[in-house]
């Protein structure tokens, strides 16, 4: 049956994490493994959307080849967490492992070969053929990226043969992401497409406290081959340069092929000057494609992924609960996540996605459970009475929610409430420990993990108004990079005031940093907002009208005490909203 080769994906995914452990990993990330580091520091490039150290390549499952990307530790986690996060699928209707004869239909790389258009055969160049060398020399990094895309593949072919695109476009998130769906760059990319925030917005993937769309397998499987698809248009066909385009934006590319006409050299990819990441990117998807093509010639095996669908989507018209989601449609909540890793909490947003990804066999079972089940019972919902002092924000962070959500369920016009009123407010039915892939339990994890050896200390650093990651690296002196990878961010995350970073320093510098750490005002609400100058504003009148001194207002908008203001001009002013006049 199909669930045996799923199986078998399972099992070598555990067999190559627990290589992984006796080959000695680093416990911190940013060093290649020995055997590797040649092979990186010559053909690697730096992820999408800025440079990267040397050896840029990939494996989110080896913390010691961490540079650019954050992602969930498979060390991390017991072995039968490790089996959640391999092709789930091992079990029947019933819950157990079916035994018997091997029917597995078609092999799905047979499909995807099928479907190459992008002339592998004379695609040649150095570039490609050093890829080429590296994937054939690591066959558990193989194994584990392909073992993660055993749940996804089959939808992104399928969806690409629609589109009749080629269906070498289906291995680009080897380049992108290894197929992790977690996958986080220092660039802000996320998922396995790794679009960046503004990217992601304008293919219309939402992106709020709820959910993530670019972390959607569906939306931002349909977003990245619709972006691709434009990008070849744009380019009159040509598929390397539309890949090029999506690594660095069709406007680096557009300016190198406009250099080249200008000098008479020719202007298809191979001609052009481009970015070192984008001239290691297009070749690292032919290359893959090529080991793909030719697995025999080029000493690999291919994970064994049948050629059917794995998972079903399932619409919802509201809100619901994704313990009792994972309740109704008979599966582990964890397994729920891998499928759905969109959902940043505990529910579905409350203004929707409500979609649902499940298991195929488990689709008729949830569908059933949830016709039967009473609308009340999807989310757990909270009666609160306000207090004196309370508000939206300070009881929406109470129930581990937002003041939007908290002002749509209760249809209030604005952010005032009265002492006496009734709020109904949605809340998880586990504890926040049930829901361990969630954003928040994830984030946990990474926190929790040591770095360094004995000689380093833990340190929690409350974020204040005006905190910058870099400034906070600075005072307790450590790299940037690893101060945001130590708490799942990119160096260039905007910092929310009240939120916690871990940071590893060596003994005795804690104190020191404490000591150096800007002083500023200790505040309960704060938030950042955004003011536009008026004739007539002085620094001084802004910052009597917001309770902050001139100097905050200097400080945060890195502007001097004889800078002229200009009506019209915006400064960004951190303020506590409960103090504001």
């Amino acid at each position: 049956m199909v669930w045996i080769s799923r199986l078998a994906i399972t099992l070598s995914l555990l067999v190559c994490a627990s290589c992984a452990q006796l080959k000695g990993l680093s416990k911190e990330g940013g060093e290649p493994l020995a055997d590797e580091s040649a092979a990186q520091q010559a053909n690697a490039s730096p992820r999408k959307n800025g440079e990267g150290p040397a050896g840029g390549r990939q494996d989110p499952w080896n913390p010691s080849l961490q540079s650019d990307y954050e992602y969930l530790d498979l060390n991390d986690l017991s072995p039968e967490e490790q089996l959640t996060w391999a092709a789930q699928g091992a079990r029947g209707e019933d819950g157990d492992i079916e035994a018997g004869v091997d029917e597995t239909p078609v092999n799905i790389w047979n499909r995807i070969r099928a479907g190459f258009a992008l002339d592998l055969v004379n695609q040649t160049n150095p570039r490609i053929d050093s890829e080429q060398k590296w994937y054939a020399s690591h066959q558990s990094y193989l194994d584990r990226t392909f073992g993660r895309s055993a749940l996804y593949l089959h939808h992104i072919v399928n969806e690409a043969e629609k589109r009749k695109m080629p269906l070498e476009l289906a291995l680009l998130p080897v380049v992108e992401s290894a197929f992790d769906p977690f996958a986080y760059s220092h660039g802000r990319a996320s998922g396995i497409w790794q679009f960046i925030p503004s990217t992601g917005k304008h293919f219309g993937l939402q992106q709020n406290w709820w959910y993530d769309g670019r972390r959607d397998i569906v939306a931002s499987t349909d977003a990245a081959l619709t972006y691709l698809q434009k990008l070849s248009d744009m380019f009159d066909g040509d598929w390397l340069l539309a890949l090029a385009a999506y690594n660095s934006g069709a406007g680096t590319v557009m300016r190198a092929i406009k250099k080249n006409k200008a000098k008479g050299l020719p202007t298809d990819y191979w001609s052009l000057s481009l970015p070192r990441e984008t001239s290691m990117y297009v070749p690292r998807l032919l290359a893959i494609a090529k080991v793909v093509a030719d697995p025999d010639t080029n000493g690999v095996t291919l994970v064994d992924i049948a050629d059917e669908p794995y998972f079903g989507v399932v619409e919802l018209d509201s809100q619901i609960d994704l313990a009792q989601a994972a309740k109704l449609a008979q599966i582990d909540v964890d397994d729920l996540y891998v499928l759905n890793p969109g959902y940043n909490q505990w529910a579905t947003a409350p203004l929707g996605p409500h979609r649902l990804v499940l298991p195929l066999p488990q689709l008729k079972v949830f569908k059933e459970a949830y016709a039967s089940t009473p609308k009340k019972q999807l989310v757990n919902w909270t009666r609160y009475k306000v207090r004196q002092g309370d508000t939206l924000i300070t009881i929406a962070k109470q129930h581990k929610t937002t003041p939007e959500v908290v002002q749509e369920v209760n249809r209030l016009k604005g952010a005032l409430i009265r002492v006496g009123q009734q709020l109904l407010i949605p809340s998880s039915y586990e504890g926040e420990d049930f829901y361990s892939l969630s954003a928040d339990n994830r984030l946990e994890a990474k926190q929790s993990k040591q770095v360094g050896g004995s000689g380093t200390a833990k340190v929690e650093h409350v974020v204040k108004a005006g905190d910058t990651l870099w400034d906070i690296a600075q005072d307790y002196k450590v790299n940037v990079r690893k101060l945001a990878r130590w708490n799942g961010m990119a160096p260039g995350d905007v910092l929310s005031p009240g939120k916690t970073l871990v940071i590893w320093t060596k003994s005795g510098v804690q104190q020191t940093a404490k000591a150096s750490s800007p002083s500023i005002k200790n505040r309960q609400v704060i938030r950042k907002i955004g003011y536009k100058i008026r004739s007539g504003d002085s620094l001084y009148r802004i910052a009597s009208r917001f309770n902050v001194s001139v100097n905050d207002l200097l400080r945060w908008n890195s502007i001097n005490k004889g800078s002229v203001l200009r009506p019209g001009q915006r400064l960004s002013i951190y303020v506590d909203v409960t103090q504001i006049n």
